[in-house]
C-alpha cells in the first residue's frame, strides 16, 4: 500500500468515527430530554455514564488526525479536511456535554410536577435535534445548501428560547415557590440553544471545507 492510500485509509477512518461520536452526541441530546420529560432519573444517570465514551470517541479522532497531520504533512485540501475532522469533533463533543448537564438537571427536579413551559423546551430540542442530523448529513454529503439551512433553522430555535426565558420569568413572579426548577429549566433551555448553535458551527466548517473560506452564516 502507498504512502497515500494509507494516508485515504486513515483520513476514511477519522471521517467514519466522526459520524459515530456524531450519532452518538445527538442521540445523548434526544435521550437526556425524554429522561426529563418522562422524569427517569435513571436513564438521566445513563446519559451522564455513556458520556465517556463521546469524550474517548473525540480522543481518539484527534489522535489519529494529529499523527496523520505530523506523519503526513499534508497541504490544501487535506490538510483543511483534517482541521475540521477536529473542529467538527469538538462541537459533537460539547452536544454530549450538554446532554449529560441536562441530565443532571433532570435529577434535580427529579419528581416535582413539571412546570408547562416544558412544552415550549421541548419544541427546542426537536429542532436542535433536527438541525444536529441535517448537518451531519450535510457534512457526509459535502452538501453546502442543506448546510445554510441550518441558519435558518438556528434563527427559530433563538426566538424559541427568548420566549421560553419570557415565560419563565413570569412564572416565577407568579410561583415563586417554583424558583427552584425554573431556574433547572431556564439552563435547560440555554443548553438547547446552545446545541443548535454547535449545528451552526459545523455547517460554516462545511462551507469551509468545500470553499477554503470562512463564513458566518448567523448573518
Amino acid at each position: 500500500m502507498s504512502v497515500r492510500e494509507k494516508f485515504d485509509v486513515e483520513l476514511k477512518t477519522a471521517q467514519e468515527e466522526l459520524i459515530v461520536l456524531s450519532t452518538m452526541a445527538v442521540n445523548a441530546l434526544s435521550k437526556s430530554m425524554d429522561a426529563l420529560v418522562t422524569q427517569d432519573v435513571d436513564a438521566a444517570l445513563e446519559v451522564i455514564e455513556d458520556d465517556k465514551d463521546i469524550n474517548q470517541m473525540e480522543e481518539f479522532i484527534n489522535d489519529r488526525v494529529i499523527l496523520l497531520i505530523a506523519k503526513q504533512s499534508p497541504v490544501a485540501t487535506d490538510l483543511r479536511r483534517l482541521i475540521v475532522t477536529i473542529k467538527v469533533a469538538s462541537d459533537m463533543e460539547r452536544v454530549g456535554d450538554y446532554a449529560v448537564n441536562i441530565a443532571k438537571e433532570t435529577i434535580r427536579i427529579g419528581k416535582q410536577e413539571l412546570l408547562p413551559q416544558i412544552g415550549h423546551i421541548q419544541q427546542m430540542q426537536k429542532l436542535a435535534v433536527a438541525m444536529l442530523r441535517q448537518v451531519i448529513d450535510a457534512f457526509v454529503e459535502e452538501d453546502i445548501v442543506k448546510a445554510k439551512e441550518i441558519a435558518e433553522l438556528d434563527d427559530q430555535v433563538d426566538e424559541l428560547y427568548g420566549d421560553v426565558i419570557r415565560r419563565l420569568m413570569r412564572e416565577g413572579g407568579e410561583k415563586p415557590e417554583k424558583l427552584s426548577q425554573i431556574t433547572q429549566l431556564a439552563f435547560i433551555s440555554r443548553y438547547m440553544e446552545r446545541s443548535a448553535d454547535h449545528a451552526t458551527n459545523i455547517a460554516e466548517q462545511l462551507f469551509y471545507l468545500v470553499r477554503g473560506q470562512h463564513y458566518d452564516l448567523n448573518k
